[in-house]
C-alpha cells in the first residue's frame, strides 16, 4: 500500500512546516519514536536495543516505525542527525563571529556544556564511543555527520586564531581534538563514576581552557 506524501516524508527524514492536524500527529508521531528510540538504546545500547521495546516506549505498533524509518539502523541515525544538528549549526555559526579567541573559546565551553553535557545529547555520544567498535557503520556515520563538520569548523577558528598570534602552538590546529578532549572526559568519567565522584565539567573544561591558552599563574 503506498505512503502518503507527508508519511512518505516523515519516513525520509523530510522537514515540512505542519499545515494541519494530520501532519501535526505525523510529526508528534515522529518524534515520540525518536524520544523513545533514545531511552531505548540508552538503557539497552544499541545491539540489544529491540524495535518492539522502542513501539512500546513511543505507544504504537512496531509496524508504525517503518513508516518513519527503514530499519533500527536508520532510526538511529535519524536520532543522531535530528539532535546534533542544532549544536553543529551553531558552532558552525560560532566559526564566522569576529570577537578575540579567549572570548570565543569561552563561548564554546559553555555552549559544550549547556547543549551537550546538561541535555541527553551526552547520551547519544556515549552511545557511539560504546557501540561504534563493535558497529563501524554507526562510527562511519557519526563521523561524517557530526566530527568532521566540528573540526573543520575548530580548525578555521584556531587557524585565524594562531594568524593573529592568540595561539603560541600550531598543535591545535593540526590536532583540534585537544580543544574537545575535555568534553569526551566528563562524558565517560560521570557515565562511570559520577555516582562517586562527580565532576565538574565546565570547570575541567575552564581549566583545560587556561592550560592551553598558557593563561593563569602558578601561587
Amino acid at each position: 500500500m503506498p505512503l502518503s506524501r507527508s508519511e512518505g516524508a516523515a519516513r525520509h527524514g523530510a522537514s515540512t512546516k505542519p499545515r494541519g492536524a494530520r501532519e501535526i500527529r505525523i510529526a508528534q508521531r515522529r518524534k515520540a519514536i525518536l524520544d523513545a528510540a533514545l531511552d531505548e538504546f540508552s538503557s539497552q545500547g544499541f545491539a540489544a536495543a529491540r524495535l518492539d521495546d522502542i513501539a512500546r516506549r513511543a505507544g504504537v505498533a512496531k509496524g508504525t516505525i517503518y513508516l518513519y524509518f527503514a530499519d533500527k539502523e536508520t532510526l538511529f541515525q535519524e536520532l543522531v542527525r535530528s539532535m546534533l544538528a542544532p549544536v553543529i549549526g551553531r558552532l558552525e555559526n560560532l566559526a564566522d563571529v569576529a570577537v578575540p579567541f579567549p572570548v570565543l573559546v569561552e563561548r564554546l565551553v559553555d555552549l559544550m556544556v549547556r547543549e551537550v553535557l546538561e541535555t541527553r545529547r551526552k547520551d547519544i555520544v556515549r552511545l557511539v564511543l560504546t557501540e561504534g567498535t563493535r558497529f563501524p557503520a554507526i562510527a562511519e556515520f557519526y563521523h561524517r555527520e557530526v566530527l568532521s563538520k566540528v573540526f573543520a569548523g575548530l580548525r578555521v577558528v584556531l587557524l585565524r586564531a594562531l594568524n593573529r598570534g592568540e595561539l603560541r602552538h600550531k598543535a591545535l590546529v593540526e590536532f583540534p581534538q585537544l580543544l574537545a578532549a575535555p568534553l569526551l572526559v566528563a562524558i565517560v568519567w560521570n557515565s562511570v563514576f559520577g555516582a562517586l565522584q562527580p565532576l565538574d565539567a565546565r570547570a575541567m573544561l575552564k581549566a583545560h581552557i587556561d592550560i592551553l591558552l598558557d593563561r593563569g599563574s602558578v601561587s
